[in-house]
This record gives structure tokens, C-alpha cells and sequence, in this order.
């Protein structure tokens, strides 16, 4: 069938909407109406070739909708359900099998191959040229997706698709990478490096852990009032002051219990890290281009017993954890719709520019109505 998607030509080239062929289902997969996706800083950097995926490709990696057909393996859902898509995982490793499917040993290939695991795609160009598909299961920008069972959770059809699409990634990200991840006791205390949508879902998961001392830190004056609004207890602007000596005169002169970074960067995370107290635990979430090294000095990691730990998706498994999110969104314990902002699809280029401007947080693409 003809569908409409956003695709990417070349590194750093804009979107482009175009007509495309959708092929036939194989046995696990199932085609998705599109009706919403967020837009992630994941699809930007491999937009602009950060990760080495290949390109003519349609990204998009948030995606939610309705089904429309399934494979005729697939039992987990059926035409008409309303789904949420996420990261996609094999389901076979020892790593999938023991419930940790965000450590899948083909990660990679199933989320950034922009393939499926036979090197096949789902979309042919109207000149009839391959155009790469499957970008974490999905290629969700666009008005239908193929994805893979494993990758999708169905939903209650009372949940708005347009706010639960950009949990599938950014914000299971952050606020698993509290909650699933570091596991903060009630009464313990975290910085958050960089209040973006994936730091102010970790404040959101740190307010729901019961954290009592939740700092974020950022540049932004505008996003630092945004996280004391969703439960930060304080908040440091990192162009003004020294994170890590403003993280411990707020936690005792000890340092934070807990930290975690969001920008990727190295000079960032060496603060996240020396910012924490004895024992402290920081977990690097932020996606840096290939090859990034920090440095830190080895006693400071060695003297306190600090530990640094990366964290792939807020260990979730998304069939869990996205209907843990929306119950405590329905309850009023988890409001990340505040930082949402909401675009037509064919303002996919400028959602993307105010993203990297910082004028929004969390763009989300509006490709039609669940009805």
C-alpha cells in the first residue's frame, strides 16, 4: 500500500514527506496507522550520522497508533487495538529470555540496522529505490509503520495515543532510569544533568521513588523552572556555579546518593559522577557520538566506592512499564504531558529545528485520529 513518510536522504538533510511503498507483513509483524510520535534527540544525532545507520531511511521511534493487520503468527494483538510502539528485541538471547530485553545481544541490529534481521526493508521508494525501515522496530515517521510484536503494548482505547506515543522511548528512558534502574530508597537524594525530556522524566520518577533532595541542572532558566514545577526540591544553573560543589552544599557536603546524565557529554558526566557522596551511583543515560571518552580520575571513582553504570532504555520492558506510566499519568503522579508540544506531520522539519533550539521539550507529531 501508499503511505506518506518523513524520509531521510542523506546525513544532516531535512525530512522529507514523501509517498512510499509499504510491503506485505511477514509472519511476526503487524502494520500500524500512525496516529502520533514523538520526536526524540535519538532521531536527530542519526539524522546527522552521530551512529552509523544507513541511509535513505524513515526514523521515528516513538510511534503510537492502531492496528490495521497482523502477521499470521501474531497473537498478542488483533486489528483495531490501540497500541504503543518501542525498542524492538529478539526475544531469543539469554538476555531476552531472563527479562532484560533492553540488553538484547541484538540490540543493535534490531533497533539501529534500520532493517530486519534478514537485511530486508518494508519500504520501496516511488522510483523504486529501497528505502531503509524497521529504525527500532517501527520508522514511525509516517502514517503507517510496520513493526514487530515483540515491539508493540496494546493499550486501553481510552488512553489519547498523542500523549502516550512519546513513552516508548524518552520517557521510559528517564523515568526507568530512576525507578527501574537505579532504584532510589524513599528519602535519598538525586541530581539530574540536563532538564530535556529525558531529565525531567527522571525528576518525574524521582518525585514517584519518594526522593526528598531532587536537584536538576541545567542552562536553561526556562527548563529549571520547568522541573521545580514537576517536583525538582532545587535546582542549579550549571552556567553560573559549579554543579558539583552546588550539589553538595545542598546534600550535607556529602554529595548526591544518586545522579544521572542525560547530555552525554564528558565534562558533564565527570561531574555527575564526582557529584555524588560515598557509595553513590551514577547512571549515564545521554547518547554521545561514537568514540566519546571521558576521563576521571581513578581514586575518586576507587576512595568513595562510587559507581558509574550506563542504562539502555530504563531497563524496561515496555509491556510493563509504559502501562505502569500512563496509570500514574491517569492519577495525576506523573504530568509529563506538560512538556509536550504538538505538530501536524508536515511540520516535521520545524518541530525538529525547536527541539534543537531548546524552544520546546518534547515535540510530538500528529499523523491522523485513532478513530
Amino acid at each position: 500500500m501508499e503511505i506518506q513518510a518523513a524520509v531521510t536522504e542523506s546525513q544532516g538533510a531535512p525530512f522529507t514527506l514523501e509517498p512510499v511503498e509499504l510491503g506485505e507483513l511477514r509472519a511476526d509483524e503487524v502494520r500500524v496507522r500512525v496516529v502520533a510520535s514523538g520526536i526524540c534527540h535519538t532521531d536527530l544525532i542519526i539524522r546527522d550520522q552521530w551512529y552509523p545507520v544507513p541511509l535513505p531511511a524513515v526514523l521515528g521511534h516513538e510511534g503510537a497508533g492502531v492496528i490495521e493487520a497482523v502477521g499470521v503468527a501474531v497473537t498478542k494483538v488483533a486489528p483495531g487495538d490501540h497500541v504503543a510502539m518501542s525498542y524492538g528485541s529478539c526475544g531469543g538471547c539469554v538476555n531476552c529470555a531472563t527479562g532484560r530485553p533492553w540488553v538484547c545481544h541484538d540490540f543493535w541490529g534490531r533497533n539501529f540496522a534500520a532493517a530486519r534481521p534478514d537485511g530486508s526493508s518494508a519500504l520501496t521508494g516511488s522510483d523504486g529505490r529501497e528505502i531503509h525501515s524497521h529504525f527500532f522496530g517501527q520508522s514511525s515517521f509516517a502514517t503507517h509503520a510496520v513493526a514487530t510484536e515483540r515491539n508493540v503494548t496494546r493499550l486501553d482505547p481510552a488512553v489519547p495515543l498523542e500523549v502516550v506515543a512519546p513513552f516508548g522511548c524518552g520517557i521510559q528512558t528517564g523515568a526507568g532510569g530512576v525507578l527501574n534502574a537505579l532504584r532510589p530508597p524513599a528519602g535519598s537524594s538525586i541530581a539530574v544533568f540536563g532538564t530535556g525530556t529525558v531529565g525531567l522524566a527522571a525528576v518525574l520518577g524521582a518525585v514517584v521513588a519518594g526522593c526528598t533532595t531532587i536537584i536538576g541542572v541545567d542552562v536553561r532558566q526556562a527548563r529549571l523552572e520547568l522541573a521545580r514545577e514537576l517536583g525538582a526540591t532545587h535546582v542549579v544553573d550549571a552556567g553560573d556555579a559549579d554543579p558539583v560543589d552546588a550539589i553538595k552544599q545542598l546534600t550535607g557536603g556529602l554529595g548526591a546518593d544518586f545522579s544521572i546524565d542525560s547530555t552525554g557529554s564528558p565534562q558533564v558526566l565527570q561531574q555527575a559522577v564526582y557529584c555524588t557522596g560515598p557509595g553513590g551511583v551514577c547512571g549515564l543515560i545521554g547518547a554521545p557520538p561514537f568514540g566519546t571518552e571521558v576521563s576521571l580520575d581513578m581514586n575518586e571513582v576507587l576512595a568513595l566506592g562510587r559507581t558509574l553504570r550506563g542504562i539502555v532504555e530504563g531497563e524496561s520492558v515496555p509491556d510493563v512499564f509504559v502501562p505502569t506510566l500512563i496509570e500514574l499519568w491517569q492519577q495525576g503522579r506523573f504530568p509529563i504531558d506538560r512538556i509536550m508540544t504538538y505538530y501536524d506531520f508536515d511540520e516535521i522539519d520545524r518541530a525538529a529545528a525547536d527541539a534543537e533550539q531548546g524552544t520546546v521539550v518534547k515535540p510530538v507529531l500528529r499523523m491522523g485520529s485513532a478513530g
